[in-house]
């Protein structure tokens, strides 16, 4: 994917209760703001459920801010037509976040949660790439 630097994710995901973010690289970083954001949408959707409007505005404040410095941290330089993509998806699950905040919709939280849900895998699944590449730059250094 076409992350670049991460701004504040360390000091945003720390505010969100997170152990190990100062020893992450940026790949794991993004994975740990995935995660973030899904479980906030999570725990929103059980707050929706029980009537505890306070905590569900809460969680969904944070998977707002979460996804926004996902969006933020978007490298458009490596893969601009990719980036564009990633971008308009953050773009979109943060409408129906807001959409989910004021009309206690359901159905918007879960609908946010599918469309992270294949990026968070697909993140996931380059770890390995991600290492090797990690491994051969810093072997050509």
């Amino acid at each position: 994917m076409t992350y670049g630097p991460l701004r504040q994710a360390s000091a945003l995901y720390q505010q969100n209760s997170v152990a190990g973010v100062e020893s992450a690289d940026s790949h794991q970083l993004v994975s740990l703001l995935l995660d973030g954001a899904m479980d906030r949408i999570a725990q929103a959707r059980g707050h929706l459920q029980h009537g505890n409007v306070a905590a569900k505005g809460s969680c969904i404040s944070k998977a707002v801010a979460i996804i926004g410095e996902l969006r933020d941290s978007l490298d458009h330089k490596v893969d601009p037509a990719f980036s564009q993509r990633l971008e308009s998806l953050y773009e979109y699950v943060t409408r129906r976040l807001l959409y989910a905040q004021l009309h206690d919709d359901v159905a918007a939280l879960d609908e946010s949660s599918r469309l992270l849900a294949p990026v968070r895998e697909g993140w996931q699944g380059i770890r390995t790439h991600y290492l090797a590449t990690s491994a051969a730059q810093a072997k050509s250094a």
